[in-house]
C-alpha cells in the first residue's frame, strides 16, 4: 500500500482556557492540545490540512484564542500544512474572528454579527465550514441564508468532491444530554446535501466518538481533546472522564477513511518494520482472481 494521497488530522472540542484555569478544575487542556500535536509530529505523516471543528475555546476568551494560535499554528507551519478554524456553542464569534481570522470573513454569508461560513482547499478537496453555533444556546441550528449559501457553493462540484465541516452532529446520540443538544433540524441540511458532492460530515460536540449516516453521506463525529462524556456510564449516571483523543481523515484508493486517536497510548504490544509487515501481510493473503 502506497501513502494516502490526502491527510487531514481532526483536532475537536480543545476547549482552551486562559493561563492557570483547569477545566473542571482538574484539566489541562492545552496541555491535551499540545500532547496531540506531539502525537502527530512525531508520527511523520504527510498532513496537508488541521482541522479545528469548534469549542476552541471554553468560554470565548481572547487570551485563550491566542493560547490556541500559539501551539497550533507554528507546528501547521513547521509541517506545511493548512489551519481551518470552525466555530462550536463555547465560541464566541467577535473574539474567534478577531484572534483566529485576523479580523477577516470575507467568505461569511448574512449582515452584522453573521455565521462564520468559509470555503477552504486541500488539492482537489474542498472543505466547507459551516457555523452552526447559536449565541447563547448550546444546541445547533442552521438558518435559511446559510443553507442558500451552501447549496449555491455545491453547484459547482469540487474534483475531490467536498467534506462538509459542522460542529453540532446531524445525529441522535444514545447519551441523553448530546442527544438534545445536537444539530436541530438537520431534515433541511440533508435535503441540501442530498445528490451533491459532499463525500463526509465532519463534527465534533459530543465529546465521545461515533459514526452515523445524514441520508446517503456518511457523518464523523469526532472524540474531544478536552475530556470524554461516557457513553457507557452507569444506569442513572452522565459521566465525564479523563480521556483525549483526535482524528485522521485519509483519501486512500479514492475512499475517505476516518480514524479515532488516543492521546495517551499504552505500552506497544509490537513496533516492526513497516515494510516487512505489509510484505507479510501480502504473503499470507494472496490475490485471487
Amino acid at each position: 500500500m502506497s501513502d494516502p494521497e490526502l491527510t487531514l488530522v481532526q483536532f475537536s472540542d480543545t476547549h482552551i482556557l486562559p493561563e492557570g484555569e483547569l477545566m473542571h478544575g482538574q484539566v489541562d487542556t492545552l496541555a491535551n492540545l499540545e500532547a496531540a500535536i506531539e502525537v502527530v509530529a512525531a508520527s511523520g505523516a504527510q498532513v496537508s490540512t488541521l482541522l479545528l471543528t469548534g469549542d476552541l475555546t471554553d468560554s470565548g476568551s481572547p487570551e485563550a484564542y491566542r493560547r490556541l494560535r500559539g501551539a497550533v499554528e507554528p507546528f501547521a507551519r513547521r509541517i506545511g500544512a493548512a489551519v481551518v478554524y470552525a466555530v462550536g456553542n463555547h465560541d464566541e464569534r467577535t473574539a474567534f474572528r478577531a484572534e483566529l481570522l485576523d479580523g477577516q470573513d470575507d467568505d461569511a454569508t448574512g449582515d452584522g454579527e453573521p455565521p462564520l461560513d468559509r470555503v477552504h482547499w486541500a488539492g482537489g478537496l474542498r472543505i466547507v465550514v459551516l457555523d452552526s453555533s447559536v449565541p447563547g444556546r448550546h444546541d445547533g441550528h442552521l438558518d435559511r441564508a446559510q443553507l442558500d449559501w451552501l447549496a449555491a457553493e455545491l453547484s459547482r462540484p469540487a474534483p475531490l468532491g467536498t467534506v462538509l465541516v459542522v460542529h453540532h452532529p446531524p445525529l441522535p446520540s444514545p447519551v441523553p444530554t448530546v442527544h438534545l443538544l445536537r444539530l436541530r433540524d438537520a431534515g433541511r441540511l440533508s435535503a441540501v446535501v442530498a445528490g451533491s458532492d459532499v463525500r463526509l460530515i465532519v463534527t465534533g460536540h459530543a465529546h465521545h466518538t461515533g459514526s452515523g449516516m445524514l441520508g446517503a453521506i456518511p457523518v464523523w463525529v469526532s472524540p474531544a481533546l478536552a475530556y470524554r462524556v461516557d457513553a457507557m456510564s452507569p444506569r442513572g449516571r452522565l459521566r465525564g472522564v479523563e480521556s483525549a483523543g483526535f482524528s485522521r481523515i485519509d483519501l486512500i484508493d479514492g475512499s475517505l477513511v476516518t480514524t479515532a486517536l488516543p492521546v495517551e497510548q499504552g505500552p506497544a504490544v509490537y513496533d516492526n518494520e513497516r515494510d516487512a509487515m505489509v510484505r507479510l501481510i501480502k504473503d499470507l493473503t494472496p490475490e485471487t482472481e
